[in-house]
């Protein structure tokens, strides 16, 4: 079993290597949950994810005729960057192996320090597979991006942090995908307090570590389908299966929609982007049946492309009755389109968009369509603005989704 002193040895030679990542108290998410909550920004952390931490304390204990050989690795992102890293800084040469549904700006990333990439397969396990095919055929060196103890040691100096910053930390939230993070985590946790729980989140589209401790042995999902791309993992690591089984107290699953809620809470009132593997702890807080606690949520990354982030943001804001589309059919005579809009104003409705299209019917007699997406306070003022559009008259209906563009 893993002990104390490997990971004080992980501790010193990470030391000078890692940013300051120290907890922030959350007021918000503190009041939501009847809990103290703290959060443990690893989205801040070099290469943007706590994954730096395990690939370079792994890399600093192989041989010098295993670095010769060059590395490879399997990731969907934030591992990628981290062996990249800590590959370049030992000027190792590296090729890193990632789905090809991997977010472009973890791809960038991995490239910028100087690792060579494939694009292989549709999830995590894919690429994993072609790694292991190239070690095998080139000889490689392969570092594995969870089942590996001691990368685990690596990724569980945050619990060192977190005591340091929390002392009497009653509980710790982390991301869970191969089970790396939370093998290191709870291990040294309960090294330094046996009383501290520790709780594993997971998607319900890639539950595959919970499955697993249902179990009771490792198991492969036949999929792994979520929108956090950095825990969609079908197999958890069977070398760290037994610590995840003996330190882990509980394992919650949450449905992909929660994790668009916790984006919000974090851009709108702690000002920091996390990509969404990180924010499954966030999202586990409604999740908890207690009250009172020193929770810290380990927010494991930030790497999120563009595209992703503005998705996250406009389902959150139609989610939360922000943004909405209606529909309505009007005659076909001048003044209408003003009637609408003065109904809208009176009701403090923002357009963002407006559509007016004449030829919605063959005979113009039977109306023309006017379809607006409008910026709302919240659910009330939304349904106070269809409730104002019906008292004159007007057949509106409400579309499933919020335009933005």
């Amino acid at each position: 079993m893993l002990t104390l002193e490997e990971f004080k040895q992980a501790r010193q030679v990470l030391k000078g290597v890692l940013a300051p990542t120290h907890l922030i108290h959350s007021p918000y998410l503190s009041r939501i949950s009847g809990n103290n909550v703290y959060l443990k920004p690893e989205n801040m952390q070099v290469t943007g994810a706590y994954k730096i931490r395990g690939a370079y304390f792994k890399i600093s204990t192989l041989s010098e005729e295993e670095k010769a050989r060059g590395l490879v690795t399997a990731s969907a992102g934030n591992h990628a960057q981290g062996v990249a890293y800590a590959a370049q800084q030992a000027g190792v040469p590296a090729t890193i192996v990632m789905p090809t549904t991997t977010p472009l700006v973890k791809v960038n990333n991995t490239k910028d320090y100087g690792a060579k990439v494939i694009l292989h397969g549709g999830v995590f396990d894919d690429a994993a597979e072609e790694a292991a095919r190239l070690a095998e055929e080139q000889g490689l060196t392969y570092v594995h991006p969870f089942n590996d103890e001691t990368l685990a040691t690596g990724q569980g100096t945050i619990a060192y942090e977190i005591f340091q910053d929390l002392p009497d930390v009653d509980m710790i939230l982390v991301p869970v995908g191969g089970g790396g993070l939370i093998t290191g985590v709870s291990t040294l946790a309960k090294l330094l307090n046996p009383s501290v729980k520790v709780i594993g989140v997971e998607p319900t589209g890639a539950a595959s570590m919970k499955a697993s401790l249902e179990a009771g042995h490792v198991v492969t999902l036949p999929q792994a389908t979520t929108i956090a791309d950095g825990v969609a993992v079908k197999t958890p690591g069977d070398r760290i299966f037994p610590y995840v089984q003996k330190n882990v107290d509980e394992m919650i699953a949450l449905d992909d929609n929660e994790l668009v809620e916790a984006f919000l809470d974090l851009m709108e009132r702690h000002k920091m982007v996390v990509e969404n593997a990180g924010l499954l702890p966030v999202a586990a807080l409604r999740h908890l049946d207690c009250k009172g606690q020193n929770v810290v949520c380990v927010l494991s990354g930030g790497n999120m492309d563009v595209i992703t982030m503005s998705s996250l943001v406009q389902h959150g804001l139609i989610n939360r009755g922000r943004i909405f589309t209606f529909s309505v059919i009007l005659p076909d005579r001048p003044g209408e389109l003003l009637r609408v809009a003065g109904i809208l104003a009176a009701n403090s409705g923002n357009i963002i968009k407006l559509e007016h299209n004449q030829f919605v019917n063959i005979n113009r007699q039977a109306g023309v369509e006017l379809r607006v997406t409008l910026e709302a306070f919240g659910h009330d003022h939304k349904k106070q603005i269809l409730d104002a559009l019906r008292k004159a008259d007007l057949q509106v209906k409400e579309t499933d989704t919020g335009e933005m563009y």
